[in-house]
């Protein structure tokens, strides 16, 4: 395989799919995923024409993508803005993909990614994003679960763990914002709740109707970022929160915990708080830890840090925080704050800059640059 070939050709392959009328982000996603397929096809078989055989291969890619995308985009529409409580009437197809694509011969890993990509409608960027991985590992994870279902009969249903991971990831890339897909993630797993009984599916449906439920607070008028102890809690929708209070209740009292599980209880105690001053910070360090004893989770330790530091005071926040990787995604947004509560002004204007330079959302981007000017100013 000559790379250095590959390499050259990128960038003319790309700018003819651009001329044909891709857009320049698909563009780049249907380039990777042909560059991924010479790689694993070329050194058998040889193209007579390299770039070429990428263009269509990219082309066709690019295709598949759009219809993809085209097809989500009918099933959202199809759904009204917020998802209505109680049973839905039906479970349709949608949801039968996500089991589909589940398959048992994948891992779930790969299962995943390849929902989030096919049915899911993420590209292949917002994946890689959600797993910390480089957007190139995971344009190879994507083939190699195409290529291993390539062939096989789609009539085994896969695992329900998988498919909760799936509409869990989906519904947070929807709530980011990049991608308004948090209320059919919601009325996909109202629907999971009709037809299977497990704590952990009831767990999932509480935790995003927690969230959801903050979700008109978590912006302002001009499109920037609330953070959760400045947000307006008369905005919240209180029939979502004691929609999905009562829903983990239930799943709670049958002594089955699970991550949703315990996530859900951590919203559900910043929901109960009637001030931010109010929250119970002890009780949520508690449910983090036992989030981190199911999980093993670096960012479940990171978002603990920040428990940590609000029950027990910044520096023991700042301790808990250097047991860490400082290469996890918010690393040093976390840092930042924790500088801040400890009254180091300085540092942690520098470490908000640096954490607006590697944030990849533009609204935490414009976030933490505002925090740093705030506290450059004060200095």
């Amino acid at each position: 395989m000559n790379e250095v070939l590959l390499r050259s050709l990128t960038p003319g392959v790309l700018a003819i799919l651009v001329r044909r009328g891709a857009d320049f982000a698909a563009a780049e996603d249907a380039v990777q995923d042909a560059l991924v397929e010479a790689v694993r096809v070329w050194p058998a078989t040889p193209p007579r024409d390299p770039k070429g055989w990428l263009v269509t291969v990219a082309w066709r890619r690019f295709l598949d993508a759009t219809r993809a995308d085209a097809a989500r985009r009918r099933r959202e529409e199809s759904v009204g803005e917020e998802p209505p409580p109680g049973a839905p009437r039906a479970v349709d197809d949608t949801l039968q993909l996500y089991f589909l694509c589940a398959h048992p011969s994948l891992t779930p890993s790969s299962a995943v990614a390849l929902t989030l990509r096919a049915v899911g409608g993420l590209t292949t960027r917002q994946i890689a994003q959600a797993y910390l991985v480089p957007e190139a590992t995971m344009a190879q994870r994507i083939s190699r679960a195409k290529r291993t279902v390539s062939g096989v009969r789609f009539d085994q249903p896969g695992d329900v763990a998988t498919v909760l991971r799936v509409l869990y990831l989906v519904f947070n890339e929807g709530y980011s914002g990049d991608v308004d897909l948090a209320a059919e993630a919601i009325r996909l797993t109202r629907q999971l709740v009709t037809v299977i009984d497990h704590p952990e599916v009831a767990g999932l449906l509480a935790l995003m109707l927690l969230h959801h439920a903050r979700r008109a607070a978590r912006t302002s008028a001009d499109g920037s970022l609330v953070p959760l102890a400045e947000q307006d809690r008369g905005r919240w929708d209180t029939r979502s929160i004691a929609e999905g209070v009562g829903i983990l209740q239930a799943a709670l009292a049958r002594d089955r915990l699970g991550e949703f599980q315990a996530q859900a209880a951590i919203a559900a105690l910043h929901a109960d708080a009637p001030t931010a001053e109010e929250t119970d910070w002890v009780q949520i360090v508690e449910w983090y830890d036992e989030l981190a004893r199911l999980t093993d989770s670096p960012v479940v330790r990171l978002n603990r840090a920040v428990a940590v530091g609000e029950a027990d005071g910044p520096r023991a926040g700042l301790a808990a925080l250097a047991a860490l990787d400082d290469t996890l995604p918010r690393h040093t947004a976390v840092s930042a704050y924790l500088h801040e509560r400890d009254g180091d002004l300085a540092t942690a204007a520098r470490l908000y800059a640096e954490a607006a330079r590697k944030a990849s959302a533009l609204a935490e981007r414009d976030h933490l640059t505002r925090q740093a000017a705030r506290l450059n100013a004060r200095e």
